[in-house]
């Protein structure tokens, strides 16, 4: 077999340096392996090799401290860095001193050839100068799951750029967090970052907060305002739930997309628009757009990139990592330092976290501000949880708590998560009752009285839904099936 080109690996560890090369030399390329980067540095200082693929930790010098040197002598030779170090920070300092792409620990073989193959056929040109990179104590985006890896790597690739970004995620989930990430680490990192809540705004004023408006323009504009795309100038605009934005407002955006320009509301003079969009929700737009709420030709102009935030409950395995991240953020306030004993931690880790990673916060800071005890147990994050289910069987209705108890219980749910007071006892059993009737009566006659599919629909046991149709006094008729 012909030798596509050669490649240069650096990697402490022997297993790792030995599956590359079985897997690089069965596509068709040589392979050069070392342990170490003064090794690497000779090879590439000789002009050996086409690409490099390099760890981050090595005994004698950090792969990416080397990257800059390489990229100096050699700017046309690509570099593909990997690491178990798997943050954003890790990820954005490789693309940022030059690296073609970065691959977090461990990897998928095929996936890591297709990289190389799209490497060496990618046309090559000298990269932007690198930026400096942030602290790692300021890392705004906390796991190591591979859905969170994708998105280090999303916005790695995005950081030098001025695309548009769409963020979807449930409430709760950081869609704020990722976008600040992108101005922060990003071109514009030194122009402001503004944001604006679509939900938070009278829809009357959307068009004001956002465009800004003259002097007089309407009653009560007793001088000129500047809107958030003149504050956001230079910088990024964060419009955050893109989705309760009105209509009259989707057209001066489309506007601005399509042209580049605005004007104030009463003013007569375009403004040209210096600013990256990023844009979330936690909507879902293409429902919208079917209900004819949400402009489809708006939407295909935010969603040039879109980004999902996974929610929490999707990425269990970075729980841990995210409370002692918030543990240290509460000690640093001034709280009491604490630990989460393994039960109770394996219990937050079966948790739904309908909240997400907000919710998940709430509870440690007050674990952090209203126990005394220093290692948490699972007696007291029982307690917090208010006996919610965990995450195994799908999060449905709990066949031995009834409807009741299940409203009950997400109504709970959403309290804790927002962090407030729940409403007095028995509020729930004179709504629940009000609703819980009608409900049944309705699917009773939708299934024509077959309580078995009734019971499926509800999502109740069929000795449950039978107690409650004798409770709640429900009329059957004689030919259901019981």
């Amino acid at each position: 077999m012909t030798s596509l080109a050669t490649i240069l690996v650096a990697d402490d560890d022997r297993s790792i340096r030995t599956v590359l090369a079985q897997a690089l030399g069965r596509a068709g390329y040589d392979v050069r392996s070392t342990g170490n980067a003064s090794t690497l540095w000779r090879w590439v200082s000789d002009g050996e090799g086409d690409l490099v693929i390099t760890d981050v930790v090595m005994p004698d010098e950090s792969g990416l401290d080397l990257l800059p040197r390489i990229k100096k002598l050699r700017p046309d030779l690509r570099i593909i860095v990997m690491s178990a170090q798997n943050t954003l920070l890790t990820a954005v300092k490789a693309t940022q001193r030059g690296a073609f792409e970065y691959l977090p620990k461990p990897f998928d073989l095929r996936e890591l050839v297709g990289v190389v193959q799209r490497a060496l056929s990618t046309p090559r040109c000298a990269p932007e100068a690198a930026a400096a990179a942030e602290d790692e104590e300021q890392l705004p985006l906390i796991g190591r799951s591979p859905a969170m890896q994708e998105i280090y790597r999303t916005l790695a690739r995005l950081m030098g750029t001025d695309l548009t970004v769409m963020i979807t995620g449930e409430s709760g989930t950081g869609k704020e967090l990722v976008a600040r990430a992108l101005h922060d680490y990003g071109k514009r990192r030194n122009g402001p970052f503004v944001a604006i809540n679509m939900a938070a705004i009278p829809r009357e004023l959307i068009e004001s907060e956002m465009f800004g408006h003259e002097k007089g323009a309407f009653t009560g504009a007793t001088q000129r305002y500047p809107g958030r795309f003149e504050q956001a100038e230079g910088g990024t605009l964060f419009l955050d739930e893109i989705g309760d934005m009105p209509p009259e407002a989707q057209t001066r955006l489309l506007r601005v997309l399509q042209e580049g320009e605005y004007t104030t509301v009463g003013g007569r003079t375009p403004i040209r628009a210096n600013v990256r969009i990023v844009a979330a929700t936690h909507r879902d737009l293409t429902q919208l757009i079917r209900q004819g709420l949400f402009r489809e030709d708006l939407f295909y102009r935010l969603n040039v990139v879109p980004i999902r935030l996974p929610p929490l409950r999707e990425r269990a395995e970075d729980i841990p990592e995210l409370i002692r991240h918030f543990l240290t953020l509460a000690a640093s306030e001034g709280l009491p330092p604490k630990t989460i004993d393994a039960q109770a931690m394996d219990r937050l880790k079966r948790h739904r976290w309908p909240g997400n990673v907000r919710e998940l916060e709430n509870l440690v800071r007050r674990l952090a501000a209203l126990y005394s005890q220093e290692v948490i147990g699972l007696d007291v994050i029982e307690g917090e949880l208010l006996g919610a289910p965990a995450s195994e069987g799908g999060g449905g209705v709990d066949e031995n708590e009834g409807l009741s108890g299940s409203v009950e219980r997400h109504l709970r749910e959403y309290f804790s998560s927002h962090g407030e007071a729940l409403p007095p006892p028995g509020v729930y059993d004179r709504v629940l009752r009000e609703v819980e009737r009608p409900l049944i009566n309705l699917t009773l006659e939708a299934t024509r009285g077959n309580q078995i599919k009734a019971a499926q629909i509800l999502g109740l046991n069929r000795n449950t839904l039978r107690k409650k149709i004798r409770d709640l006094d429900i009329p059957v008729s004689r030919g259901s099936l019981k």
